[in-house]
């Protein structure tokens, strides 16, 4: 976050400040909040803190965080299969990289699974130019799409893509959906009803996945996005676009205590290999870094 010090330098300075141990404490609670960790899991860890005695030994207490940071916190694994068909739905709101970083993963599996055949479902059929867009990412990227007009039912494209990927043997579908928020109605009748065409075409024959993109500069926004995608269709796995680690991240802790969502991948960029997996070990260590 431009104009803002890094998490990490601020915990440190922290230490310098005299002053009693409640306030010390106090103000360390307000730094986890502020990384977007939420409340519940900052009172939570700095109880742990308490309890360590390594408080007030600035080495110490880093250690100890970072111990806490990194419990419990996996990478997603989605276990797809090359030998078989894969669908991949992507889900999250209007604004988020959703379209962006479907084209990054489509890039990833080429690289991984050069001979399986990638094909692009442009579901997002309410947003102004999202079809577009997807497909020119098609057209840079070398691979098959299939879409239809602004407006029309997305059901209907995520179907056609599916029965199309499985006449010509390819192995995976990477589908985009909308993710209008003013009206949370029709978000959710239109994923469910997407997700039951995906069951019904793949049944046990096919591996079917759900990654949702969060903005990784929203905050506790994330959190309640989550909580209705998760309650909508299910999550497999969470990608944290627009990555940068000198600013808010710390989300993705919260996502996986509270609703047992891992993170997958990170979006780091606007190219196509601004990618990378999700690594608990560095994304702590970017967090807490000075």
């Amino acid at each position: 976050m431009a104009g803002k010090k890094r998490f990490g330098l601020r915990l440190r300075e922290l230490f310098s400040l005299g002053g009693q141990e409640d306030d010390f404490y106090e103000e360390l609670e307000d730094l986890l909040i502020e990384a977007d960790l939420g409340a519940s899991v900052t009172m939570a860890l700095v109880d742990h803190l308490r309890e360590s005695r390594r408080s007030r030994d600035r080495e110490g207490l880093v250690q100890a965080l970072r111990e806490l940071l990194l419990d419990g916190l996996a990478p997603a694994e989605l276990n797809l299969d090359p030998q078989r068909l894969n669908v991949v739905l992507f889900l999250g709101v209007n604004g988020v990289g959703k379209t962006t970083n479907l084209a990054k993963c489509a890039r990833w599996y080429q690289r991984e699974w050069p001979q399986a055949g990638i094909l692009l479902a442009a579901g997002d059929t309410f947003r102004a130019a999202a079809v577009e867009q997807l497909s020119l990412h098609a057209e840079r990227l070398g691979v098959r799409i299939v879409r239809q007009g602004t407006g029309s039912d997305a059901g209907a494209v995520v179907y056609d893509a599916i029965t199309s990927a499985q006449s010509r043997g390819e192995r995976l579908v990477l589908a985009d959906t909308a993710g209008r928020m003013h009206n949370r109605a029709d978000l959710v009748r239109e994923l469910e009803k997407i997700h039951g065409i995906i069951r019904k075409l793949t049944g046990s024959e096919a591996v079917y996945r759900k990654i949702l993109v969060i903005d990784g500069t929203t905050g506790q926004n994330a959190l309640r996005q989550a909580e209705l995608f998760h309650e909508a269709v299910g999550v497999d796995a969470v990608l944290l676009s627009k990555y940068d680690s000198s600013a808010r991240g710390g989300v993705l802790v919260p996502l996986q205590r509270s609703l047992g969502l891992q993170c997958g991948w990170l979006g780091t960029g606007e190219s196509y290999e601004d990618l990378r997996r999700f690594s608990p070990e560095a994304y702590v260590d970017d967090l807490l870094a000075p």
